[in-house]
């Protein structure tokens, strides 16, 4: 494999993706199955683990997951999809 020689950075080696999700959290991976965005695993558990530390409870870390996932769709619609969506009748 080449090495990327536009940057500086080492490569990162990780296990694959597939693997980390599969070490998630059952009731994680059932939220992201559902999931709008492609949410990495890393991400995603970050948020779980800081929600689970306020409440212990799988529910509130699900609905901090919702928050989250909100903010960012509606930070990056109006980009994508313009600003006037959704109110011009789902229409681009």
């Amino acid at each position: 494999m080449r090495r990327n020689l536009c940057t500086s950075l080492k490569r990162r080696t990780s296990a694959s993706p597939m693997a980390r999700f599969d070490r998630l959290p059952q009731d994680l991976r059932d939220w992201l199955r559902d999931a709008a965005l492609p949410w990495s695993a890393t991400s995603a558990l970050r948020l779980w683990q800081r929600a689970m530390k306020e409440s212990g409870c799988p529910h509130h870390a699900r609905a901090c997951l919702c928050q989250a996932e909100a903010r960012l769709l509606a930070r990056d619609a109006p980009r994508i999809w313009g600003t006037q969506y959704p109110t011009n009748g789902g229409h681009p």
